[in-house]
Parts: structure tokens; sequence; C-alpha cells
């Protein structure tokens, strides 16, 4: 077993729970979250006692609040990792392709990269007190991939753009009238209603639901390709000053600047 510091792996009842463990940061990740969550996955994968998963929040304010974005305004990036590469890409491929239904138990705030992690996930229970959004565009990144298009699939073009150029929140309720998430529980009862669905997929034949969620995935697989490019251009965004604008005013807790950014318009555009 591996030594966890930003995640926790348990397995009972055949389900495994894969829990963001930094409440501080409001269940944020860093590229060593990112490692660590690849490794959970890809233990649950591996483990044929395992049928299902569920991957939930520390605490009760924050399922994922995407990147961390202080931890981006100091250094530049996500921290060290294991392999030397920010793996986040990595995760949203292996929450797809793991042959197992994948429940999302977001227990508060699923903001940024945290809300894209619900969105791939197979089912999506929501707590009464949980709120979705994006925010990329305000703190200098975006995911032109799974997280947009894919997202529109789930919700629809025009909703789907206006989290994304707006980057206001919805709550649980909205949500659900969306088809963002499919239930909404009180706080109390979102861990023990997730467990009681996964404990309803345990009871199914795990052949006929590999095959299923195969052949889901199969009609939005091309966008696998639009997904490196997206984070092939994010990562040179990543280092330009306009992206550092973004993590920085964050950290300062100010609102961006980006007025300095906006190419001034050519003669014959007025």
């Amino acid at each position: 077993m591996r030594e966890l510091t930003d995640v926790r792996y348990e397995v009972a009842d055949h389900t495994a729970t894969i829990t963001i463990d930094r409440p501080h940061a409001m269940n944020s990740f860093t590229g060593n979250t990112v490692d660590e969550l690849i490794w959970a996955f890809k233990s649950a994968w591996a483990d044929p006692s395992v049928g299902a998963v569920i991957l939930t929040g520390a605490g009760d304010r924050a399922f994922c609040a995407g990147g961390d974005v202080k931890e981006r305004a100091r250094t530049g990036g996500y921290g060290e990792t294991e392999w030397g590469t920010f793996e986040i890409e990595r995760l949203h491929r292996i929450i797809r392709d793991i042959p197992k239904p994948v429940i999302a138990a977001v227990n508060g705030a699923a903001i940024g990269g945290g809300h894209v992690l619900h969105v791939l996930a197979d089912l999506s229970i929501a707590s009464s007190t949980a709120r979705f959004g994006q925010a990329g565009p305000r703190v200098g990144s975006f995911d032109a991939g799974f997280g947009s298009a894919y997202l529109a699939r789930v919700i629809g073009e025009k909703r789907a753009r206006w989290m994304w150029f707006l980057c206001e929140q919805i709550d649980a309720a909205t949500a659900l009238g969306w088809g963002l998430v499919n239930e909404v529980t009180e706080p109390g009862e979102l861990m023990a209603t997730a467990r009681e669905r996964a404990g309803r997929i345990n009871a199914l034949s795990p052949t006929a639901l590999r095959f299923l969620k195969h052949s889901f995935n199969a009609d939005t697989d091309h966008l696998s390709g639009l997904s490196h490019l997206a984070f092939d251009g994010l990562e040179v965004f990543s280092h330009s000053e306009e992206a550092a604008e973004g993590a920085t005013a964050f950290a300062e807790k100010r609102s961006p600047d980006y007025g300095r950014f906006r190419a001034a318009p050519k003669p014959d555009q007025g």
C-alpha cells in the first residue's frame, strides 16, 4: 500500500472510496494530489473485488476546488510530481476508462478542475449544500477538452457556455434541474446514499457494466484528441503574463486586471 498524504483510499463491501483529503485548501489539488488520485483509481481498477468507486472530498465545505491556485501563484506550477509532469489529463482519462462505474459524492463546492472531475464521473450525487461552477477564465486557466466540450453534452451548449463565460456558481437544485447531477440529498445522507447506489451497482453483472460504460464513452471519445490539444495549449498559456495575473490576483484576494491583454483593434475594425 502506497503511503498517501493528500488522498484517502478505502475498500469496503466491494466499493472503493477515494477521498481528496486537503480540507484546509478546499480539497484543491497539487501535482502530488493528482498522482495519488491516479494511484487510487489504478488500485481500484486492478482490485477484482471492487465493483464501483466513490469519489468525494474531506469535510463538508468542498468536494474539490480545482487546482491549488495559491500554489501556482507562489511557484508557477502545482508542485513536484512523481513523473515530473502535471498529470491531470491522465487522471481525466482514468476516470473515464476504469471499467467500473464511478460515483461522485459532491459534498460541497465543486469548482474549476474539481467541477470537471464530477462531470467525468458516471453518476453524481450532490449534497443540498453543494455548489458548482467553472473558474478558469477568472484565474488564468481553462479546460477546452472534456471540461467544456463534454460538459456541453451533459447540460447543453447554452448552459455550458454560461458556466464558462460568466464563471458564476449554481446550487444543487439548479444542477439537478440542468441534469448536471443525478440526485440531491441532505448533507448527512450523502455518503450513505452513495454507498447504497454503489451496492446496487455491485449486485449487477460486472461484464455488462464494463461494456455499457465503454459504449457510453465511445460516443464522446473523439474529445480525447481535443483534450490533448487543449492541454498542450494550456501548458503554453500557463507560462504567460496573462495566466500569471489570474493566479496572482486570486492569491492576493483582488480582482484580476486582464484589460492590458486585450489586443488593440486594427484600424479597419473601427
